[in-house]
């Protein structure tokens, strides 16, 4: 029996296909977040016009690395682990201030939950075997 092809769906591991569901979720958040923000900006007032653009843009700059890593860590893309590391990783001190020093529970939680279980995926066992490198000359 042959093997399958390295980015072919049977050989992705599980913990990558939920991790990527995660991350996709994480993608469609940032998107709503950017919409909201743009139309509070137009029907509100707010402080800085200029502050508000730019936490949408960057919001939707956020939403389009996380889809675009999700979708090359389903091609089995070594190298798009780590922008989606880096970004988990700038999302726990985000969330825990939700939480725990805003007190939005309800927004923090979820986020500090999903960063977690995202960094916990693609670090287990069968998610590395398929991303992690080799070193060169071995």
């Amino acid at each position: 029996m042959a093997e399958d092809a390295p980015g072919t769906p049977s050989a992705v591991p599980g913990q990558i296909r939920v991790a990527t569901v995660l991350i996709w979720g994480e993608a469609v958040g940032l998107v709503a977040t950017a919409v909201l923000l743009l139309v509070k900006t137009v029907v509100g007032r707010p402080t800085s016009l200029a502050g508000a653009v730019l936490g949408a843009v960057m919001a939707l700059a956020g939403a389009a690395v996380l889809a675009a890593a999700a979708r090359a860590l389903l091609r089995l893309r070594p190298a798009a682990r780590t922008p989606v590391v880096v970004l988990e990783l700038l999302a726990l001190p985000v969330a825990y201030s939700l939480a725990f020093q805003a007190g939005l529970v309800e927004y923090g939680g979820p986020l500090l939950v999903v960063a977690l279980a995202v960094l916990f995926l693609l670090f287990s066992p069968p998610a590395r075997a398929v991303l992690d490198r080799e070193p060169p000359g071995s």
